[in-house]
């Protein structure tokens, strides 16, 4: 299925569960997206009863009123996020992407490393890979 037609197919899906699009999907993979120390309103259309976060260090969700959840990204990963109405009926059942905003991020390039810093305001170092290391590990 082309891009576009995924894309079209999810917003088909949530539409259908009754999210408005406030949030957005990841074009490849079709999982809900946010960015890390960022929230994302989730409105419904009936009243949510119970929320399960899977990982709930790398995302949280709070209930703002019975038909509006929050989802914030508090780490970088993936989890997924349930919500269920009072009958224990899925209305939302999906997978979670918690990333970096990556129009605030600078690369470091040194030799064979590399560094990932996320700079709002500040810059703080969020990835580092190092090719030199992880070739010396593989050599037995």
């Amino acid at each position: 299925m082309p891009t576009r037609g995924r894309i079209a197919f999810f917003a088909c899906v949530a539409a259908t569960v009754g999210l408005v699009p406030q949030f957005s999907h990841a074009a490849d993979d079709g999982m809900l997206r946010v960015y890390m120390d960022h929230a994302r309103v989730l409105k419904l259309d009936r009243p949510v009863s119970k929320v399960i976060v899977g990982n709930s260090q790398v995302a949280d969700a709070t209930v703002a009123d019975p038909k509006t959840i929050v989802l914030t990204g508090r780490s970088f990963g993936t989890t997924n996020i349930v919500l269920l109405d009072s009958d224990g009926n899925a209305i939302v059942d999906e997978r979670v992407l918690v990333s970096i905003d990556e129009g605030n991020t600078v690369r470091v390039y040194r030799q064979t490393s590399r560094s990932v810093l996320s700079c709002t305001p500040n810059c703080e170092q969020h990835a580092q890979q190092n090719n030199t290391a992880a070739a010396a590990s593989a050599t037995p």
